[in-house]
């Protein structure tokens, strides 16, 4: 099934909502609205055409400059179809706009990758209960897979001694790369 056939399948179920297809080379994909992604995606479960049944991945990619900057990905099964689906949802990178709902609702196990994507790119995930640090340190700043996200250590490798930074050389070098980057 091509991304037109989802789309047209979607659309009378999801009353509203405005999809686009999205270019790919392996299979189907299509964007959706964040307004519209829940619906979106108990429509994708529950319609017995498409019964995409296993989230497989939720992953982000950043576009800055662009605005919107962010696009959250979704990767889908449908094992009684044999089907897979990628849905993208474009997220600006303000606070306001820069929140996607959860879909815990509808696939339960949305819960960690969810908290992965806020972890590392900051994107909000409103509804998650549970949104806190997963594979950074709690007392981490900042979200690491951000573009703009300063580069901290700027030392060669040496595979005779683990590398050690202390609390000020860590500050320092933090604030000499928002400096460079604000110039």
């Amino acid at each position: 099934m091509d991304a037109s056939a989802v789309i047209d399948t979607l659309t009378p179920l999801v009353p509203g909502a405005s999809y686009e297809a999205g270019k790919s080379v392996d299979f189907a994909t299509i964007y959706v609205p964040p307004d519209a992604l829940v619906s979106t995606c108990r429509a994708l479960l529950e319609t017995p055409s498409l019964r995409f049944n296993v989230l497989i991945e939720i992953t982000a990619a950043d576009y800055l400059p662009r605005e919107p900057r962010f696009e959250v990905v979704y990767h889908l099964l449908s094992i009684p179809n044999r089907q897979r689906l990628r849905l993208k949802v474009r997220v600006a990178s303000n606070q306001t706009d820069g929140v996607v709902p959860t879909v815990q609702s509808v696939w339960p196990a949305a819960g960690w990758p969810e908290r992965e994507v806020w972890d590392m790119f900051g994107i909000v995930f409103d509804g998650h209960g549970d949104l806190r640090r997963l594979l950074m340190p709690d007392d981490w700043e900042g979200h690491p897979a951000r573009k703009d996200y300063p580069v901290q250590i700027r030392k060669a490798a040496q595979t005779y001694e683990p590398l050690e930074v202390t609390q000020e050389e860590f500050r320092a070098n933090l604030e000499r790369d928002r400096l460079r980057r604000s110039h």
